[in-house]
């Protein structure tokens, strides 16, 4: 990371609080591509690139948004809440995957990038069925005040793009929302502390 990388990152680190208030507390950006899109079957770099180029360009043709597709999935059940979301634009028709968790299950939606449609039937497991860690990571969602959808907006402000993908990860004990986020030809992954998830 250059010197100019790393005072960017340092000041959206700072800045970000003081742009929204009622967001989560603590913003890290970088610009390098997310761990989650680096391959790890053949070690061809240029392929991984153009895989991600194809991925971007059918993101933006998408009509629906990553923020609409959670509200499409969350209103199928009401008082659910977006637990992780991805584009999937490598299938026939560009995709959100979207797991919600409601009534103690994590349900499994499809949605349509181009109409908002739900594609096939919602699948929902027990979260009994869940290992440990991600039942405490869910249980941990469900005591926060923030959403995924709130992430989603500070990480699209923050990194200057559209949201591509989130979810919930641990990190050094740490519950956070890690947020890809598409910035002109990057791919831009924010990092956020939501206030009160430190100790969950």
């Amino acid at each position: 990371m250059t010197t100019a990388q790393r005072w960017t990152s340092h000041l959206l680190a700072i800045a970000l609080p003081a742009l929204l208030i009622a967001a989560p507390a603590q913003a890290i950006v970088t610009a390098s591509t997310p761990t989650a899109l680096h391959s790890d079957t053949d070690g061809d770099a240029e392929a991984d690139r153009q895989a991600v180029s194809r991925e971007i360009e059918r993101f933006r043709s998408s009509s629906i948004t990553i923020s609409q597709a959670m509200a499409i999935a969350e209103a199928r059940h009401a008082g659910a809440t977006t637990a992780d979301v991805s584009f999937d634009g490598g299938s026939g028709v560009p995709v959100y995957r979207v797991k919600t968790l409601h009534n103690d299950r994590i349900w499994r939606h499809t949605i349509n990038a181009s109409t908002g449609e739900l594609v096939g039937g919602e699948a929902a497991l027990p979260l009994t069925e869940l290992d440990r860690e991600d039942r405490s990571n869910l249980a941990a969602l469900g005591a926060i005040r923030h959403r995924l959808s709130d992430a989603v907006r500070v990480a699209e402000r923050a990194a200057a793009g559209k949201a591509i993908s989130g979810g919930l990860v641990r990190e050094r004990g740490r519950l956070n929302f890690s947020i890809v986020v598409v910035s002109g030809d990057d791919l831009k992954e924010v990092t956020l502390e939501p206030p009160g998830a430190k100790g969950k």
